[in-house]
Parts: C-alpha cells; structure tokens; sequence
C-alpha cells in the first residue's frame, strides 16, 4: 500500500467514526514517517483521578474496526487493575479515546538546493532549518557568504501552553554545484561563512544565548564527542544567534553545529550492551515509550541502600548522557579500570541507573519534551492547568509513560538517594537544586545536601555549592517536579543536578562531554560519603565537619 493510500484510507476511518473520535492519530515528522496508535482510556469515578494507557493496533485492526475491540483483549491484568502510582480511582467503564502525538510542523522544510551551502538535519538528535542565505560583501568579518537558519520546536505542551525550543544540531556542507562556486568563489581554496539563527529571540530562554558558545566539529559523523570545540565568536546580538566557520573547498567541506555536542541512541544502545555484560549487572526495561523505545534501567550493586539517578528528561540537554556514560563507566569498571571507591559504592548501594529516560525526545532533536508533548518534569502528580483551575492529570500512560512507569518501579523498589540528571542553559556552573520547598525538608535533608556537595566539590572541581536556582520558600515547592517529588514521597536525600551548556564560570576552559563524563564518575565519591547518614534518625549532622555545613545557594553571580 502506497503512503498515499496508506493516509487515505486512514482518514476514511476516522472520517466514519466522527473525527475526534477515532482510534488512533498519526504521529509525523519531517521525514514522514507515520505511525498508528490506539489510545484507550479509563473513566473514572473521579475525573481528577482518572488515567488513560496505549495500546497498539495493527494496521488491519484500524481498518478493520478493531479499535472498538473490548478493553479486555487490548489490556494487561495489571493496567486493568491498578492505577498510576500517583493516583488511586477504581475504572468504572474503558472508553476510546483520541489523545493526538503531537508532530512539528509538517509543511515542506525550505530546501537549500541552489545555495552555497546546504543544511541537514535528517540524522538522530538533528534540529535546524535553512531559511536563506546571500552573497556578503566581505566588509564584514571578511565574510563571503551568509546563511539564515532556524530552530525547530518541539511538540506543543498543553501544561506549559507553549511550543519549546532552544537545543540544535545540524550539517552544513558546501554546495559544490552552486553556480556561485563555479562562478564568484572561482579560484578560492575556502569560503568564511557567517551563520544566524533567525528565531532565536523567540527560544524558551532567550537570555541564556549571552555568553554562549557554539560547538563545532569538522568530522563526517556528529558523533565523535571528542571532535567537538566551541567557535570562538559566537555572539548574541539584536535578537538573533551568529557565528562563523570557514569551509575548505578541497576535501570533505562540510560541518557540523550544536548547542551542545549530540549523543546519539545508537551509541546509547551501545553503552547499555556493555552493561549488560558486566558482572553483578541486570539490564531491564521499565516500560515503553509514547513510540514504543525500551526505558532501560541499569541494576547493579548489592547494598541496602536504593539509589536512583536518572538522565535526560529534557531530551536537548546531552551533556546528560555524557555523566552517565562517566557514571556507569567506573561504577561498572567498563574499561576495566576498577577502583575501590565504585567497589564500595556497589557495596553500599543497589543502584538503579536510567541513562536516558526520554529516548523519543533525544532522537527527534527536542528541547523539553516527549512525542506526546509532554515536559517529563512536570508530570510526577496531578497539578492545576497553567491557563485554568482545572485539574492536569499526570503521570499518565498516554501522555507521560516514561514517568508512569518509572515510578510504578520505584514504588516497588524503594528509594534512599536520588538524582536526576539535566543541562542548564543560562548558569555558567555545575549546581545542584534541592528539595527546600518541600514539607520534608528540615535539618536532616539540608544536612545531607551540604555534605554530599562538599564532598562532591573535593571530588570534582567543576562542582560547587555557592550558584544555583533561588531555593524554594518552605512548602512552597513544585510537586510535580521530579525531585520535589521524589523527596516528599519517600523522605530522602532527593536532588537536581545541572550541568552548563557554557563553559564552567571560575574553571578551565573546555567544558564539553568529557568532563561531563568525569563528573558523572565523581558521584560516587560524595554518594559514599553521605551513605552513612541517608536514613540517620539522630543529630548526625552534629559530627561533620564544618566544611560540609549547608550553603544556601544564590543564582546570583
């Protein structure tokens, strides 16, 4: 069946069924590929605490009418008898239901055919768009050519109510066909090129573009993480984003340019079969994606302790990927490099890692959210619409499953320690945002946090404690952001780590993903050290030392 007729006779479906409410939606990206989707929701005694699964069809079943199929055949014992860990409702009745995977814009991307350069993102994790581009005067910078390109966004996000961007990844080649090579360019060994992100004004955090520096990197593959070097003149000016690259016209001309060097799903897939293999190690699926990508979580260890860390909920922040890698690189002693420090952390702890929780996000070259739309970390308990009084139900199966699923294991397991794991586009500093708004949060929690810091700070210089978000006032933290959540639901050390897209304000030069990679591995030392005290009932924090005290952080700097 042709795509053509393959659309078609979807739409013919859905047509008979009256529009809204047929069973499945297309989920479509610029290279067009489709998808089928069944969604089934339960109703409820209580609209609040109502929550809704998906369950996939075949092509014939769609066509056929077997999305009408009763609920008992599509769904598992336990979704029919359990709810989402963070709601508790007894289903009355299942219903279809039409909940759309939100796509970005579908119309033709504006192709780069007759310029001097061509613009390709149609590789995992890629993101931009040629606009324009025109012959500079070379008055400039020297410039010769100049080339427009934009951000794409990602999914709308109901909660938010906004279409998020600000993450990008693309390839710059040097059309050899353009008659301005052949003609204008005649003779030149290479062409200096100035690059301008036209929309970048408009990104979910403008601001953070002052100080920023582009990456770039001249390899044929974008994902050689040590090939990667920031440009040197990136700047913010009049609302829009602009840097320079010179191009050789002999050889492989192109380019690659990223807010922050990619990670790709492929090289994921990698780094959780070398897990795999390691002894002591279980690798397992938490759940599926909204598109059908294993969560994968890494059990190891064999201590009484639970800990959970977790990465890349915001799928345009890679750096996340890259402090996993470090992480289950010494906890697992991959490159056979063992130390007794990751002996003892598996001693003391069983850690359950998460190296990329939002797979679809990170392929499809997203900022924040998920193929639903969804911003994971909004969606760890209901909350109240951002526009209305109504309430947003969360974590669901058919918006959030990644979250739904995730907790459901945690639930099960139990947790002591916990981290989730993200990148910050204004501060200049690696930080860490505690659970201080939270019901919990006393001298036992600060004391945890300032002690894990300290000793995090002695391991790693790229850490310090003084920067970070403003703390939350006392009970007035978000719970549905995962480590508010995470804190208040199982009383313990539960906290944010961010990690720079600039370079690390007050350190060396060269922030990037190897030292995301070895601050991943530091973790260890400052789990260790506060081991002792994470389930502690007594007035522990009496006994450390001064320099461990809590410091009640400032984003000021």
């Amino acid at each position: 069946m042709s795509k053509l007729m393959f659309v078609a006779a979807l739409l013919l479906v859905s047509s008979s069924r009256g529009g809204s409410s047929a069973a499945f939606q297309l989920y479509r990206r610029s290279s067009s590929t489709a998808s089928a989707f069944v969604f089934v929701s339960r109703r409820h005694q209580s609209m609040a605490s109502s929550t809704s699964f998906p369950v996939r069809a075949s092509l014939r079943d769609l066509l056929e009418g077997g999305g009408n199929r009763s609920s008992s055949s599509m769904a598992t014992d336990y979704e029919l008898k359990k709810s989402p860990p963070a709601q508790a409702a007894v289903a009355e009745k299942v219903t279809e239901k039409t909940l759309p995977i939100k796509e970005r814009q579908t119309q033709p991307a504006k192709k780069s055919d007759n310029s001097i350069i061509s613009i390709s993102d149609s590789y995992d994790s890629g993101n931009g768009e040629f606009v324009s581009f025109n012959i500079a005067d070379g008055e400039e910078d020297y410039t010769d050519v100049i080339v427009h390109v934009k951000i794409k966004t990602d999914p709308f996000t109901d909660l938010e109510n906004k279409s998020h961007f600000q993450s990008f990844s693309f390839r710059s080649s040097v059309n050899f066909n353009s008659p301005a090579i052949r003609g204008i360019f005649s003779g030149k060994r290479s062409i200096k090129v100035k690059y301008i992100v036209d929309n970048a004004h408009e990104a979910s955090y403008a601001d953070a573009w002052n100080g920023a520096s582009i990456f770039v990197t001249k390899k044929s593959t974008p994902y050689d993480a040590d090939s990667w070097h920031r440009t040197s003149d990136t700047k913010y000016e009049k609302g829009v984003l602009s840097w320079t690259h010179v191009h050789e016209l002999e050889g492989d001309s192109s380019a690659y340019f990223a807010y922050f060097p990619p990670y790709s799903y492929e090289r994921h897939l990698g780094l959780i079969a070398q897990c795999a293999e390691s002894k002591g190690t279980r690798v397992f699926s938490l759940g599926q994606t909204v598109l059908g990508r294993e969560i994968d979580c890494v059990k190891t260890g064999t201590g009484p302790r639970k800990c959970w860390i977790i990465h890349r909920q915001h799928p345009g922040e890679s750096m996340a990927s890259f402090y996993a890698e470090g992480l289950l690189n010494r906890l697992l002693a991959l490159d056979d490099k063992w130390d007794s420090v990751s002996e003892k952390a598996r001693e003391l702890f069983t850690f359950y890692i998460v190296p990329n929780i939002n797979p679809d996000g990170s392929t499809n070259g997203y900022l924040r959210t998920n193929a639903a739309g969804s911003n994971l970390n909004r969606e760890w308990c209901p909350s109240l619409w951002s526009s209305t009084s109504e309430m947003y139900e969360a974590p669901t199966l058919y918006r959030s499953p990644e979250v739904y699923y995730l907790l459901k294991h945690m639930d099960e397991a139990g947790c002591d320690a916990f981290l989730d794991i993200h990148g910050d586009e204004a501060l200049p500093f690696n930080f860490l945002a505690g659970s201080q708004g939270m019901s919990v949060w006393g001298k036992r929690l600060e004391s945890l946090h300032g002690a894990f810091l300290a000793s995090y700070e002695r391991a790693n210089q790229d850490m310090q404690a003084k920067v970070s978000y403003n703390p939350d006032k006392p009970n007035e933290g978000m719970k549905n952001i995962c480590s508010n959540q995470i804190a208040e639901r199982f009383d313990c050390f539960s906290a944010t780590l961010e990690m720079p897209f600039k370079e690390c304000l007050g350190r060396p030069a060269g922030w990037g993903p190897e030292r995301a990679r070895q601050l991943g591995g530091s973790v260890l030392d400052a789990l260790c050290y506060v081991h002792p005290h994470l389930r502690d009932e007594g007035d522990f924090w009496e006994g450390l030392p001064d320099e461990d005290a809590y410091v009640e952080p400032s984003s000021k700097y």
